[in-house]
C-alpha cells in the first residue's frame, strides 16, 4: 500500500496523508463510500506511526472524485482550508484538478478505443475535430 502524498506541518507536529480516489458518481453516496474505503487501507499504517510518534497527529485527507469529473466542491474546499489555502486560490484550483481528471479519464477513454478497434497507435486525435486546448470530438 502507498499513500498519493503526505503533508507535514512540524510546527502543529502533524502530518496529512492524501489519498486521491476516483469512485462511481452514480452512487450518491460515492464521496462517504471512497472516505471510509481510503480511511480503512490507511489504518494499519496510521496505527503504526502513532505507536512510533504518539505526540504527533496523523490525519488522512481523502480527495474523491467521480468518473465523470464530479467533485463536491463544499469538501474539497474544506480540505483545502486545512493547507491555509487562500479562498482567491481555491477556485483555481479547483479547476486544475477537475481539468486533470477529465484528462485522465479521456486518456482512458482513448487508450480503450485504440485498443477495441485495433489502432496502429497514431494519435486518436487526427480523426477528431479540436474544439479547444486539447479538447476533440
Amino acid at each position: 500500500m502507498r499513500q498519493n502524498v503526505t503533508r507535514i506541518k512540524k510546527y502543529h507536529r502533524t502530518l496529512y496523508i492524501l489519498e486521491f480516489k476516483r469512485s462511481s458518481d452514480k452512487n450518491e453516496d460515492f464521496l462517504r463510500v471512497k472516505k471510509n474505503e481510503a480511511n480503512e487501507q490507511h489504518k494499519s499504517i496510521i496505527e503504526a506511526l502513532r505507536a512510533a510518534a504518539p505526540e504527533w497527529t496523523f490525519e488522512p485527507i481523502n480527495f474523491v472524485a467521480g468518473r465523470r469529473g464530479a467533485v463536491v466542491e463544499n469538501d474539497f474546499y474544506n480540505k483545502l482550508e486545512k493547507f491555509n489555502i487562500q479562498a482567491r486560490k481555491r477556485d483555481k484550483i479547483l479547476v486544475a484538478h477537475v481539468q486533470r481528471i477529465c484528462e485522465a479519464h479521456d486518456t482512458a477513454m482513448r487508450s480503450y478505443y485504440q485498443q477495441i478497434h485495433g489502432s496502429s497507435g497514431a494519435d486518436a486525435t487526427t480523426s477528431m475535430e479540436n474544439i479547444g486546448e486539447q479538447v476533440y470530438v
